[in-house]
């Protein structure tokens, strides 16, 4: 059998892996930034003489959350359709040479 079918199923599975990792680091509000973010979120309501609200907070958050899960899922939907299309090679490979 072919290794360089292998190899493109293997670099197909590196790939799902690093876009995932990516589509992760890059969320745009990571973790670590939410209590720098809600201070902002308070400092801009004051400056507006508005009222900052627990509610309105955390729908800021969600929509965040939200637009990073849609990133994600875009790049997990690629990296699942290029792993499926390395292993469907490799199978058709595999059946060439057993027939």
């Amino acid at each position: 059998m072919n290794n360089s079918e292998y190899n493109k199923a293997e670099n197909a599975v590196d790939n799902t892996e690093n876009s995932l990792k990516n589509a992760a680091d890059n969320a745009k509000w990571k973790a670590e930034e939410l209590s720098d973010r809600a201070k902002d979120y308070i400092n801009e309501k004051r400056s507006n003489d508005e009222e900052a609200t627990h509610e309105d907070w955390l729908d800021r958050v969600k929509n965040n959350a939200s637009d990073t899960w849609d990133d994600i899922k875009d790049k997990a939907n690629d990296a699942w359709e290029k792993t499926k299309d390395a292993a469907e090679d490799v199978k058709a490979e595999w059946n060439k040479k057993t027939n």
